[in-house]
């Protein structure tokens, strides 16, 4: 160890500052025993890739829960739908044979009563007064007010079932009256009412029954506010008042006037 010469130190070489550019400073670099640098591993990591297989996969699956909530939600609706449909259908079909029912038996009862009209009674009126004819229903009662046996005015009245108390506003199927007016004088009354402000009568001349002529007025009944018919015709020296107070008389009305006759 002490007879090892060691090499002589050789003094540094000046560096001149112009020559400071040109030295590049080299990173040191670590060498093993053998003289061989050493060179760290780095490990490098892997950048990591996007899932589109899964990504695609949940946007699948988001859309099939999407279109599954609305097809359910739509089959919902459309059974909701349905059995409100079928309830109104139901409903209607309900209404519909418990309206046809109703007609018919409003149908057999209309007809019942028609049926009970049949056959018609006869009425026969003063002899003296032309005898006045003419059928009415058999369900209608009569009254006669006043028999014109002293030679005033006859009187009679009909109404289904029972004739109630006479008066101007109460309602009778049928008014019949004998006047000892001649028809000119008693159409010259209606006339007049028929001029009235606010009248709400018609007339027309009508033939009927057994060739008879006569006036038939429509409207309000004079010094009433009923509305029905009114037909006057001559019995020789006479005048013959119809009358019905409403027209829910007007078919039995009209069946009436075609059957009246009387002694000319």
């Amino acid at each position: 160890m002490d007879d090892m010469q060691l090499p002589p130190i050789m003094p540094a070489e000046p560096v001149n500052s112009g020559d400071a550019e040109k030295v590049s400073v080299q990173p040191s670099v670590a060498t093993g025993p053998s003289g061989t640098p050493m060179v760290k591993e780095v490990k490098v990591m892997p950048e990591k890739k996007k899932d589109v297989a899964g990504l695609v996969k949940t946007i699948a699956l988001i859309v099939t829960s999407l279109v599954a909530v609305t097809f359910i939600g739509l089959f919902i609706w459309m059974t909701m739908q349905y059995n409100e449909v079928q309830e109104d259908v139901q409903g209607r079909i309900d209404e519909a044979v418990a309206k046809a029912k109703d007609e018919q038996n409003s149908f057999n009862l209309a007809k019942f009563s028609e049926d009970e009209k049949y056959p018609f009674k006869t009425f026969k009126g003063p002899v003296d007064y032309g005898e006045l004819t003419f059928e009415y229903p058999k369900t209608w009662s009569v009254y006669v007010a006043a028999a014109a046996t002293t030679g005033g005015d006859f009187n009679a009245y009909f109404n289904p079932i029972q004739v109630d108390s006479v008066g101007r506003e109460t309602i009778n199927a049928l008014r019949v009256t004998i006047v000892n007016k001649s028809f000119d004088k008693v159409a010259e009354e209606y006339q007049k009412a028929m001029e009235k402000k606010n009248a709400n009568l018609t007339m027309e001349s009508i033939t009927f029954g057994d060739d008879i002529t006569g006036n038939k007025y429509t409207g309000t009944i004079p010094n009433t506010e009923l509305s029905g018919f009114i037909v006057i015709f001559r019995i020789r020296d006479k005048t013959a008042i119809l009358q019905t107070d409403s027209v829910l008389f007007k078919d039995d009305y009209d069946k009436l006037l075609e059957t009246v006759t009387f002694n000319k």
